[in-house]
């Protein structure tokens, strides 16, 4: 489960802060969400097509010593990821019928297709795609053209990253059907840059970037902020640059500090 954090830096101009639960993470999802919607402009005939990365929560048998949380992959999380999606939808149209239209799209691969209804405005129907990979090319294009371009599509917790990964003979369509059509809905990320933990989240319209660090007892686990909120995802080397910045000294030798000042964490408190 996602573990609260101390809030020292709050939701202000310094940055925002990360989700500190899955249920905060969905209401921010579902107003990001929102927000990237309502701002396409009424003269637009560019469809809106949204990527949505969610961090699932760790199921409830977790236990520390855990190598791999999931160790069934994708079969294992999609129950989960259903659940979120449904709440997510439900949240993200306006009138929202009382049930969420679902199909398997491919079982092998664990991807489904899902569809939010509004009651009182066809427009306003949400669907989404759970788990696309790189062989669902052909689905997210029938898809998309069946949704229309009136009505919203999302690409929630994607398989792939860069149209490369489609192959060099899909390259150029996954270029068209997805990487030139689909923009950023909601995201919350996170990744190890210079051996620092480093969380990111886009809540429309701007990419936010933090390091957390729990290495000090005393001041608990904290969120140090990086770059300012930008439009476009933060690359591995401004973020790398920027912690170079805010936390010179790397992890290895802030912990090793604290050993030698306070001593081993398992010594601590002993006479």
């Amino acid at each position: 489960m996602l573990v609260p954090l101390l809030a020292c830096l709050s939701a202000t101009a310094s940055g925002l802060a990360i989700p500190t639960s899955p249920a905060q993470q969905t209401r921010r999802a579902i107003t990001s969400i929102r927000s990237a919607i309502a701002s396409r402009p009424e003269e637009s005939t560019k469809p809106t097509r949204l990527y949505v990365d969610y961090l699932i929560p760790l199921p409830p048998e977790t236990k520390d010593e855990d190598i791999d949380p999931w160790p069934g992959g994708l079969a294992q999380m999609y129950p989960y990821a259903e659940d979120i999606l449904k709440d997510i939808l439900r949240g993200v149209v306006n009138d929202p019928a009382p049930t969420c239209g679902s199909q398997i799209l491919s079982e092998p691969d664990c991807c489904g297709f899902f569809v939010q209804e509004s009651i009182s405005d066809p427009k306003g129907d949400v669907a989404a795609i759970l788990f696309p990979g790189v062989d669902q090319l052909k689905d997210i294009e029938r898809i998309s053209a069946m949704v229309g371009n009136e009505r919203n599509l999302l690409i929630f917790n994607r398989q792939f990253s860069r149209p490369a990964d489609f192959g060099f003979f899909n390259k150029g369509k996954a270029e068209d059907v997805v990487f030139n059509t689909f923009d950023w809905g909601f995201a919350f990320q996170e990744l190890a840059c210079r051996g620092e933990d480093v969380k990111l989240t886009f809540e429309h319209p701007n990419w936010y970037s933090c390091a957390v660090c729990d290495e000090n007892i005393d001041l608990g686990r904290q969120e140090i902020k990086l770059l300012e909120p930008q439009a476009e995802r933060p690359t591995y080397e401004e973020l790398e640059k920027k912690i170079n910045i805010v936390l010179p000294e790397p992890l290895w030798m802030r912990k090793m500090g604290e050993a030698q000042d306070k001593g081993l964490k398992f010594q601590r408190g002993q006479d």
